[in-house]
């Protein structure tokens, strides 16, 4: 256990510098924190100079909800003798947030800062920090993280009247590693008003949605800087080209760099992003289980579901070699179409004998003919198969019980078009992006690239499916992945499974 129980970290290195050591220090700090670690962000500070003052506009103590128990300032930032530093970390503390004056104060080690502070000057701790009226910012903002922070309270200390946020929204987000599980705008923008609002009261806050590129930046008159990462650098050269065009002066472009995440695994990125914490909650529950109490908890059913060509097969399969018991809801739909079958008749009487095959069986080939492209005669069909089906799949699941069986998998492609989620306590879903599940379907079906796609539009899209999910997976990425996604899930279901231990 760390052995304090909050702790306050000044950061006081350039603001370009800051993601390359901040993450470092964060995490050498947290190692040292239990609770609550507060960050004073203050770039160009001297911590061991003859007065080290606060922040302009001085915090009040309440903006903290715990006093720090511990203040912590990098070694690298602080060359020369430790007492001064600590003296001056004790003084900012009491000045700043009314901290009592004789708090331990300690130095990271200069391993933890990720690099010289003195090695690039260009970065050295005496360069003045720009300043400017209105600024400008814009990214997914999806699941604010440390490198959003540190990005965001870089533009606050940079503005000093406005700040205007763009948030990707519609189109923009298409191609984005799992758009499925990005939070919805509205949330988004709350969540970074609410950052925001917190970090720097005093200034206005422009939050507005992106539909392109460029948005307000390249016809807002008032702006004077956009901040950019390396990576979207060329986006802020593109802004300012078209700035011009516009008839209107360029911004300055104040670059931050990335910060790296330490814990990527080898399908994500290097860099702290949204896009790899959406890929770590694959497998996860993201939303409570269905509390039912028609519906026995043992066996506990999962329905598994998804479009065609998103692994669905593949991972029911997995989930059987760890002991569930599997139910196909496609082999019971040909059961259901067999002769003597308990549709047989019914689909035979409503679609007439020109269904059958010579041999009395139905061709559900020439039946889809008939109710493709049809919403009337579709739902006549499913209104006859699909509660034949969900009888099947019940005597499926008391056969799993009498084999004493703890979870059933229903693997159902129409699960949630034929409302079957209300046989199941907990929805699963796997996805693929519509490119790649057309590319798989042409493979493995031989259609066409036209074929596949109207397929897939005739099915409940990725989004729908995970509105409605607890669990959701994704097969887009090598069979090994998809196969830690699967004991993944299973290794946290059955930790929701098993009882709580007693007081």
């Amino acid at each position: 256990m760390p052995p304090f129980a909050s702790g306050l970290l000044v950061l006081t290195a350039p603001l370009p510098a800051l993601p390359r050591r901040a993450a470092g220090l964060v995490a050498a700090a947290a190692g040292l924190v239990a609770g609550p670690l507060y960050v004073h962000l203050q770039p160009g500070l001297r911590l061991g100079g003859p007065a080290a003052g606060p922040a302009a506009p001085p915090a009040g103590p309440a903006l903290l909800r715990a006093l720090p128990r511990v203040l912590l300032a990098a070694a690298a930032e602080a060359p020369g003798p430790p007492e001064p530093v600590q003296l001056g970390l004790q003084r900012l503390a009491a000045a700043v947030y009314g901290c009592p004056p004789s708090l331990p104060a300690l130095l990271l080690g200069e391993d933890t800062a990720g690099g010289d502070p003195e090695g690039d000057p260009e970065q050295a701790p005496e360069a003045a920090l720009p300043e400017f009226l209105d600024v400008a910012v814009g990214g997914t903002f999806d699941r604010l993280h440390g490198a959003h922070r540190l990005l965001l309270s870089a533009c606050c200390l940079l503005a000093r009247r406005r700040l205007l946020a763009g948030v990707a929204d519609g189109e923009l987000l298409r191609h984005k590693v799992l758009p499925e599980l990005i939070e919805p705008y509205e949330l988004r923008a709350a969540k970074l008003r609410e950052f925001l609002e917190d970090v720097k009261p005093s200034l206005c806050y422009d939050i507005v949605p992106l539909a392109d590129p460029f948005g307000p930046s390249v016809t807002d008159p008032d702006l004077q800087c956009l901040v950019v990462s390396e990576e979207t650098h060329r986006g802020g050269e593109a802004v300012n080209k078209k700035r011009l065009e516009n008839g209107l002066p360029e911004l300055a472009l104040y670059e931050i760099q990335l910060m790296k995440d330490p814990e990527h695994s080898e399908n994500e990125e290097e860099k702290i992003s949204s896009s790899s914490l959406r890929q770590r909650l694959l497998g996860t529950l993201l939303q409570p289980p269905r509390r039912d109490p028609a519906l026995p908890l043992r066996p506990y059913v999962i329905g598994l579901t998804g479009g065609t060509g998103s692994g669905k097969t593949s991972m029911a399969k997995l989930l059987g070699q760890l002991g569930a018991f599997v139910i196909d809801a496609d082999q019971l739909g040909h059961a259901v179409y067999a002769p003597g079958g308990p549709a047989y008749e019914p689909v035979v009487a409503a679609f007439g004998a020109e269904v059958l095959n010579k041999d009395g069986t139905i061709d559900r080939k020439v039946l889809g003919a008939k109710v493709f492209g049809n919403q009337e005669q579709l739902k006549r069909l499913t209104d006859i198969v699909w509660p034949k089906i969900a009888q099947m799949v019940k005597e499926r699941v008391r056969e799993a019980d009498a084999q004493g069986k703890a979870v059933c998998v229903l693997d159902a492609a129409v699960l949630l078009e034929a409302g079957w989620q209300d046989m199941v306590h907990e929805v699963w879903t796997a996805i693929i992006p519509e490119e790649e599940a057309v590319r798989r379907i042409v493979a493995r079906d031989g259609l066409t690239e036209e074929a596949a796609r109207r397929r897939l539009q005739s099915q409940m899209s990725n989004r729908q499916r995970v509105e409605q999910s607890q669990v959701v997976l994704c097969s887009l990425w090598e069979p090994e992945i998809t196969r830690q996604q699967v004991h993944k899930a299973w290794d946290l279901l059955q930790q929701r499974l098993s009882p709580e231990p007693g007081p």
